[in-house]
């Protein structure tokens, strides 16, 4: 006997109702691509499970892919045996005699087939009192027991684990909408899409860029940033905005210390064009209350004066420390520390304004013609795409690392 299934649980999916069948379509969809290395496998789902059928498969890998996929809340190696008692008595054996350091153990039976002859209580008793026969050494303990042995009684046969895997947790990505991750190549934007994308949400990227202030490396550092973010998403297409005219004139014309924030606003109006032409309904940035000048409470508002699209901030309440333990858990803190600069940390003011006000911001604004500038920006926007595990952008660009 042998583990041949990995079974999927959905965790948060289960509670969404009449919309369970959509979202588990798309966990469907993003496993199966995930997955596509893996052409001898085979994938089933139902209503509240998912199973690989690994067809031989070591599961070491396809479980090393999955544990990244929002949506599943735990898996588990699983054999599958025929819904009889003699032969589930033999699954269970399997399961409890494989690990070693297990002193104790206990039963739990989920007879979702309720055509099987025997109550899930009485086969808790029958399969524990079997595996004591069978077995030296082990004792049961129903509330703290070293292992779990699990064991689903379905229609198509019975299934029985004895390990549970925490998996990603959050929502199939696809499910919730599609939002514009503004990305900047420093630790925090990189994880915002991250526990965007955690929520179901599909991002795609735009990055300022302002040559010769900012050199290809730094360009370079966000086209891998979006690369390591196909982890999670499959694919991540990113617009890559040349900003340095509009930024010249920018800090011509404008005071020095107002620079930041109209800068943020153009930004902004520029990801509104962006945004329309993409279908895309929402901005994520990844601004943390009080880490800079332009993400003071007063700045924010200032900012968000130019757009009536939704701002997602999954960062706003967060430690710093805690953002770049996110960062190294996803494998993105490497890449963004990489001493590049960006367009934000060009023609930094001295003394930025830290308090400005919609009021100020406008007047100053209202003395710019910008027009000329953000039409030229608009027209020569470039996009890329990227794709989990094959990307020609990366090849185009590995040269300068």
């Amino acid at each position: 006997m042998q583990y041949d299934h990995i079974l999927i649980r959905y965790g948060e999916m289960s509670l969404k109702g009449k919309n369970r069948k959509h979202f588990v379509a798309k966990l469907y969809e993003n496993v199966k691509s995930k997955l596509q290395s893996f052409p001898d496998i085979k994938i089933k789902r139902n209503r509240d499970r998912m199973y690989i059928l690994l067809n031989g498969e070591d599961p070491q890998p396809i479980m090393d892919q999955i544990k990244d996929v929002f949506g599943i809340q735990s898996f588990s190696l699983a054999v599958k045996v025929n819904s009889t008692e003699e032969e589930i008595k033999a699954g269970a054996l399997f399961a409890l005699t494989k690990p070693e350091n297990v002193k104790t153990f206990k039963v739990s039976v989920r007879r979702v087939n309720k055509n099987f002859p025997i109550n899930s209580q009485d086969m808790n008793r029958v399969i524990g009192g079997h595996l004591l026969r069978n077995t030296e050494g082990y004792q049961v303990d129903v509330h703290q027991p070293d292992m779990e042995i699990m064991v689903e009684i379905r229609r198509d046969g019975t299934y029985i684990t004895s390990e549970k895997i925490k998996g990603a947790g959050g929502l199939p990505v696809g499910t919730t909408g599609k939002s514009l991750l503004l990305l900047s190549g420093g630790i925090d934007s990189p994880v915002a899409g991250y526990l965007t994308m955690k929520r179901g949400v599909e991002i795609e990227a735009i990055h300022f860029h302002s040559p010769p202030y900012t050199s290809e490396r730094s360009k370079q550092k966000v086209l891998e940033l979006a690369q390591k973010l196909t982890r999670f998403g499959n694919k991540v297409r990113v617009h890559i905005v040349p900003f340095t005219k509009l930024q010249q004139s920018l800090y011509r014309q404008i005071p020095e210390e107002y620079g930041m924030t109209v800068m943020r606003r153009l930004m902004l109006r520029i990801s509104e064009h962006v945004a329309e032409r993409e279908d895309i309904l929402s901005f994520t940035t990844g601004e943390s209350l009080g880490q800079v000048a332009s993400q003071t409470m007063e700045s924010m508002n200032a900012i968000n004066e130019v757009t009536n699209y939704p701002i997602i901030r999954p960062l706003v309440a967060m430690d710093k420390l805690d953002i770049i333990e996110l960062s190294k858990k996803i494998d993105t803190y490497e890449i963004s520390i990489r001493p590049y600069e960006d367009c934000c940390t060009v023609f930094v003011p001295s003394q930025p304004k830290t308090r400005p006000t919609r009021e100020k911001i406008n007047e100053l604004e209202a003395k710019v013609d910008f027009t000329q500038e953000l039409e030229e920006t608009l027209e020569n926007i470039e996009t890329l795409e990227f794709r989990e595990e094959h990307s020609e952008q990366e090849n185009e660009f590995s040269d300068l690392l």
